[in-house]
């Protein structure tokens, strides 16, 4: 059954007991991608809420006995806040349910899971996360991008492009060289490419933005620091995308004589280190 948030009875209400909460981590979106404890919550729950980028596809068989709750936000448009999110969690896990939270990727990697968690805390509510495979890893390697490589980068940084970085933040991750990732990134694309030139960074350095992840749609638009705000506005880029800043976009786009290449120089630096 379907419910919209914040209507209809509460699931699995059984008087006086009190329930439990578990934080699945979905994955990147492919049902193939969550992972086994995580698929076997679902199938004891008795209420899901579930996010936009979760698995939920195939919940009224993951979930058979569940009640659905679609509290999914999108940029710009927030229908259920996030405290009402957790509100309906606590409430449902205090009249006896067994609530599930299917969160999209990972809930302790810019999922506010431990948002969450602690309202389970606050209200005596006992509470488990299950984690997922996170979309900061998982998107690049469906599109054939290694975030490390042997000699080449040993070393990536996993940011939130939801709201503009500061001057110290663009300053302190041009600085630390490695792979960039940037989830939620295409509203501040222009803002974080220019600021890390402006801080040192090779604007010929290679960017992808990988969108819409695992699913049949996949796109993947190349380009660099200087032109990727361009190329994506070519391309009319939108959320959800993942986006890759580093050297390591050349092993998978730029053909196999630049590949040949970078691959033998870094095999030479590791052999060296």
């Amino acid at each position: 059954m379907n419910e919209q948030a914040g209507t209809g009875a509460l699931g699995g209400d059984r008087s006086g007991t009190v329930g439990d909460v578990t934080l699945v981590g979905g994955g990147p979106g492919s049902d193939d991608l969550l992972t086994v404890a995580g698929a076997r919550a679902l199938g004891l729950a008795d209420v899901v809420l579930f996010d936009r980028l979760a698995p939920h596809g195939s919940l009224h068989t993951l979930a058979p006995h569940a009640e659905l709750i679609d509290v999914g936000k999108t940029p710009g448009h927030h229908p259920v806040s996030q405290k009402d999110i957790e509100a309906l969690i606590v409430r449902h896990a205090l009249a006896g349910a067994n609530v599930v939270r299917l969160k999209g990727g990972d809930p302790y990697v810019f999922g506010r899971g431990s948002e969450e968690v602690l309202a389970c805390h606050a209200a005596g509510v006992p509470v488990t996360v299950i984690p997922g495979v996170t979309s900061a890893v998982a998107v690049p390697a469906a599109a054939g991008i290694p975030l490390t490589h042997r000699g080449m980068t040993r070393l990536f940084t996993v940011v939130s492009g939801h709201a503009p970085l500061t001057e110290t933040e663009l300053e302190h991750l041009a600085g630390l060289g490695g792979t960039i990732v940037v989830l939620m990134g295409i509203g501040t694309l222009p803002s974080i490419t220019q600021g890390l030139v402006r801080f040192g960074v090779d604007p010929q350095l290679p960017v992808a933005i990988i969108e819409r992840g695992y699913s049949p749609t996949q796109t993947t638009t190349i380009g660099t620091l200087a032109s990727i705000v361009f190329d994506a506005a070519a391309a009319g880029v939108s959320s959800p995308a993942v986006l890759v800043i580093g050297e390591v976009v050349r092993l998978a786009y730029d053909g196999d004589s630049e590949a040949s290449v970078l691959l033998a120089r870094a095999e030479a630096l590791a052999d060296l280190a």
